[in-house]
């Protein structure tokens, strides 16, 4: 049986659209909760990811040039600084400075031991559990932090305009729970990565 022979339109030539083609596309929602939808409509909830996005990539600018502007890359500038306010008389361990500043401990180590070496930090061990490993500033630790605060301070008091201390603990009541969600997100995700190897 022969093939029916499809007519092509002329190059540069747009092809006129039937009655069927020429309904909108009415996109499937990307969000079922009720208390995420407008009349039905997820548009608004797309328009806060993309505002997320927006603003939490601003941030990670922000603090890149943190770090710039001390020879430090974003993460080694939040790791000095999170050193700064955590490590009180004795040190931080490694854990519970990342989770302070919010990045992986392996992330963390390695960034500690790039600031050791450049005379930044000090590793030493615990009084009370000598297996224990604290981290400090130096000398010279506490200079650069002290160097970079005005700095820092003038684009946080920028960035912060307007925000009152009730939209400061409503942000992070909501970002708490999208942390503690992320985190069961992101197993899903894998789950439907490995499925989706296996399928190919």
């Amino acid at each position: 049986m022969a093939k029916a022979k499809v007519k092509l339109a002329p190059k540069g030539k747009a092809t006129k659209r039937t009655a069927e083609q020429a309904r909108p596309f009415a996109p499937p929602l990307t969000v079922s909760h009720p208390d995420l939808l407008v009349d039905g409509s997820d548009d608004r909830f797309r328009e806060l990811i993309y505002l997320f996005v927006e603003v939490l990539g601003r941030l990670n600018m922000c603090r890149e040039a943190f770090g710039r502007s001390i020879g430090l890359t974003g993460s080694q500038f939040a790791v000095l600084v999170g050193v700064a306010y955590r490590q009180g008389v004795q040190g931080v361990t490694i854990k519970r400075l990342a989770q302070y500043i919010h990045l992986a401990p392996t992330h963390v180590t390695t960034e500690v031991g790039r600031l050791i070496r450049r005379g930044l930090l000090v590793k030493c061990a615990a009084d009370d559990d000598r297996r224990s490993v604290l981290v400090s500033l130096t000398d010279e630790g506490q200079e650069v932090v002290a160097s970079v605060n005005e700095f820092v301070r003038r684009v946080n008091d920028i960035l912060f305009d307007g925000v009152t201390s009730q939209d400061v603990l409503h942000a992070e009541t909501l970002f708490n729970r999208l942390s503690r969600n992320s985190e069961f997100a992101i197993a899903d995700l894998k789950v439907a990565e490995r499925e989706s190897q296996d399928r190919f």
